[in-house]
């Protein structure tokens, strides 16, 4: 008698657990050898200085690749970078199809315009109460409040349970745009039964709850009437209800609105055609600028994350085309650092200070409000779903750790603590990790997508601890010298402890070791490249104390 295939539940995490971004999570149902998969959104995360050169990073996907034919869709919770921003890098690896809402599906269309060569990623339009089957999960998509328009939980429905995947959530009463999150909608699947909820961790260690964006507008709306001179608001460009305030705050003051920014100017087209800013005064562009009164003036500009190329900082640094600030002008961070930025965010702030501008941050005034649910706003969801089992994710360890201690108080008495890479049987019996992926990153540099070595960071890390020395020598036929070495130095520095040069300490190495090896032995062009090498590497060390990247360059004619 054969023996008979048991179906599993399972969850596994790709991306986003451990870490705030790159967002990436797959459910699977059936036996351990024919698993069916939905991938729940698809985000980037961004690089810092130690990635110099980088772009974004992306979960690497080559577990997927190998499962793509069991692969039945990708749904994407929402349009933040950490949540959509690898569709268009990934997506052509899989081909499988796409559910979003039409906010997201927008952006992403505006993103692919913005990149050329881009593929087209078909979407399937999906709204908040609707239920879609995808593979062997009904997906039920449920409204929620967060920061940007059209953010939606999943209700992952199967034969062996129902899975509430939260998303990016939290509980706002007054919204500027959109629903607020449907507390009736999660009772309901709560009073079904929920196996598991997967849920965000980002504010899992603050207490109450977050203020609304009402009170947000009200605030910005103050500040704007209280400023004399121009008044700039930087947010993320996503944040419709944020930049919907901003122009309310303006009108209500007598001021015009100008968009500063390529993202801006993509969100707000696609807001518009969607009705989301009806109602508003045309926003003008970036040329109108220096021909509106400085009191008569709101700009909206890119940048609220330092980003060294956004507006913000160009302007900060006075090396825009059309927009400049002077003494008296107010710069307004509408949006929180996200951890990793607050250095450039930071010396954005100084470069401010300098130009006599004053500077509003969150830590001043109630100007950005999070998208993310405190500790008695999880405390609702919690009562709402009643989980069997609590699997924290969207967070840093401690952001999960503070999760999970914060569910096993609530009475989940299943709480799983994983990393990416860590499968995760829901069902049948008690939840376990089973197995473990392998889950690493890829990391876009320019056009170029691979790991840390095919897109040269490495060396690139080194070049910039101890810069570059490139030699060349060209050897006649009896193995002498046919012309003088080419020396070139980049990032060493211009003489020695001693003052000799440090391209004369060098010529003298690479001379001494060329007069060192015998001429029937010079050849040999690969051990002369080799010897040179180590000859430069130990003379700029020994003056230096550090040992640069070195190229050599023998040729013979």
């Amino acid at each position: 008698m054969a023996k008979t295939r048991t179906d599993e539940l399972v969850f596994l995490p790709l991306g986003g657990v451990g870490e705030i971004g790159m967002n990436l999570a797959l459910y699977g149902l059936g036996p351990s050898d024919a698993r069916q998969w939905l991938a729940v959104d698809f985000g980037v995360g961004f690089a810092g200085e130690d990635l110099p050169g980088v772009d974004l990073i992306m979960p690497d996907i080559a577990y997927l690749e190998e499962e793509r034919t069991n692969l039945a869709g990708i749904v994407i919770t929402h349009a933040h970078e950490d949540h959509f921003g690898a569709l268009l890098d990934l997506w052509p690896r899989l081909r499988v199809p796409v559910y979003a809402t039409a906010f997201t599906a927008g952006l992403l269309a505006a993103k692919r315009a913005g990149h050329p060569g881009a593929p087209e990623v078909p979407v399937t339009i999906v709204r908040p109460g609707e239920r879609r089957r995808v593979g062997p999960f009904e997906v039920e998509f449920i409204a929620v409040a967060h920061s940007i328009l059209e953010p939606m939980a999943l209700a992952i429905r199967s034969p062996l349970g129902t899975v509430v995947h939260t998303g990016d959530w939290k509980l706002d009463p007054t919204p500027v745009i959109g629903p607020v999150t449907d507390a009736e909608r999660f009772a309901a699947i709560g009073d079904e039964g929920v196996l598991a909820l997967v849920c965000d961790s980002t504010n899992a260690m603050r207490p109450g709850r977050s203020p609304s964006e009402s009170e947000v507008a009200r605030e910005l709306k103050s500040v704007i009437a209280e400023a004399t001179g121009r008044v700039f608001f930087t947010t993320f460009a996503s944040n419709i209800a944020r930049i919907r305030s901003i122009a309310e705050a303006a009108a209500a003051n007598d001021r015009q609105v100008v968009l500063v920014g390529r993202a801006l100017h993509r969100a707000c087209q696609v807001a518009h055609e969607l009705g989301y800013l009806d109602g508003l005064e045309p926003f003008l562009d970036e040329e109108s600028y220096g021909y509106l009164p400085r009191d008569k003036v709101v700009a909206i500009v890119t940048g609220s994350q330092g980003e060294p190329r956004a507006a913000l900082a160009r302007i900060a640094s006075d090396d825009h085309k059309f927009i400049g600030l002077a003494p008296g002008d107010t710069v307004v961070f509408s949006a929180r650092p996200i951890p990793g930025n607050e250095k450039a965010i930071n010396g954005i702030i100084n470069q401010l200070a300098e130009l006599g501008v004053d500077v509003v941050t969150d830590r001043e005034r109630l100007v950005h409000v999070s998208g993310h649910p405190r500790r008695d706003e999880l405390a609702e969801m919690y009562r709402w779903t009643r989980p069997k089992i609590a699997i924290p994710v969207h967070g840093e360890a401690m952001h999960l750790a503070a999760h999970a201690a914060f569910a096993r108080a609530h009475g989940v008495r299943e709480v799983v603590e994983i990393e990416d890479g860590a499968m995760v049987r829901l069902a049948p019996g008690p939840a376990e990790e089973i197995d473990d992926v392998a889950a690493g990153r890829l990391y876009k540099d320019g056009t170029i997508i691979g790991d840390l070595d095919a897109v040269g960071v490495p060396e690139r890390k080194r070049l910039a601890f101890a810069g570059h020395v490139a030699v060349s020598v060209v050897l006649d036929a009896k193995g002498s010298l046919a012309s003088d070495p080419e020396i070139g130095l980049v990032g060493l520095p211009m003489q020695g402890p001693t003052g000799e040069p440090f391209e004369a300490l060098v010529m003298s190495a690479v001379l001494g070791t060329i007069e060192s090896i015998p001429r029937a032995r010079r050849r040999d062009g690969e051990m002369v490249r080799d010897a040179l090498r180590r000859a430069v590497r130990a003379a700029v060390r020994e003056a230096w104390g550090k040992k640069p990247v070195c190229t050599v360059f023998v040729a013979a004619v």
